[in-house]
């Protein structure tokens, strides 16, 4: 027997179905404003994505500041969406995980309506609308503004997206990175990145990448190590998503250390 919650809605989307049965339901931070500190917000901050040989990389530090103070060491910015798909986020720390969790229950829902999973430009253009959805908040100070990448498996291919507060995507051929730190990553990208890299090289640009950012910028982590926090790190490929141990990163980081220190780097 059909639930009365479904009744009135054929469509697939996950939250326009909420919007209609049970509103109270969906994110809204639209009563709240960060105008002259009357709101104190947390922000993560700097986070990747690349294409290599195989797919993608999505790599974020751990850093949440509230002004110039540290709001969390610890944070979460990159998040698996679905087997083939991450969604890094950076700016308002409370709507970004909410859009980034509404984003992979989205999925699951189109999933289960049509039998099949969603292709990875629609999922894209998925990210896009509920980015618009939040533009009132994002007036208000509380702006999300993430990086969406996945594996096409259609095309055999890895793919990145960024996006403005109004919910405009825009397809990187190369990389991306966004967060207080992204001028300082991108430029380390710019000079180290290059097609059909390996997954070790592809590692290694990305936490150099961060390094870079965190050397460069007070808002971005880095590696803690003294707190044993490193940076989060997710691949894409044709096997789906493989999320890279503190173990390995805490490896990679040490080499471009002992390159610096031996002037090599």
């Amino acid at each position: 027997m059909r639930s009365r919650f479904w009744e009135g809605y054929q469509g697939t989307s996950f939250s326009e179905l909420l919007a209609l049965q049970v509103p109270q339901l969906l994110p809204d931070f639209s009563g709240l404003s960060a105008e002259l500190g009357q709101v104190p917000t947390s922000h993560g901050t700097t986070v990747l994505g690349m294409r290599y040989a195989e797919g993608v990389v999505v790599a974020g530090d751990r850093l949440a500041t509230m002004d110039y103070r540290v709001a969390s060491r610890d944070i979460r910015k990159v998040f698996s969406t679905d087997d083939y798909s991450i969604m890094a986020i950076a700016g308002a720390a409370g709507p970004c995980i909410e859009m980034a969790g509404l984003l992979k229950v989205q999925f699951e829902h189109y999933e289960k309506i049509e039998g099949e999973p969603l292709e990875l430009e629609g999922k894209a253009n998925t990210l896009s609308g509920l980015i618009k959805q939040n533009l009132p908040a994002a007036m208000q100070g509380l702006v999300v503004v993430p990086i969406f990448a996945g594996y096409d498996r259609r095309r055999g291919v890895g793919r990145v997206w960024k996006y403005e507060i109004t919910g405009g995507r825009f397809e990187e051929q190369d990389y991306e990175s966004q967060g207080s730190g992204s001028l300082f990553a991108r430029e380390s990208l710019k000079k180290s990145w290059k097609a059909n890299s390996s997954r070790a090289e592809a590692l290694h640009m990305a936490i150099e990448a961060l390094t870079d950012a965190a050397d460069e910028d007070r808002g971005t982590g880095g590696v803690d190590l003294l707190r044993e926090i490193y940076p989060t790190v997710k691949f894409c490929s044709e096997s789906g998503i493989e999320d890279v141990s503190d173990e390995e990163v805490g490896q990679v980081y040490q080499t471009i250390l002992d390159a610096r220190r031996s002037g090599r780097a």
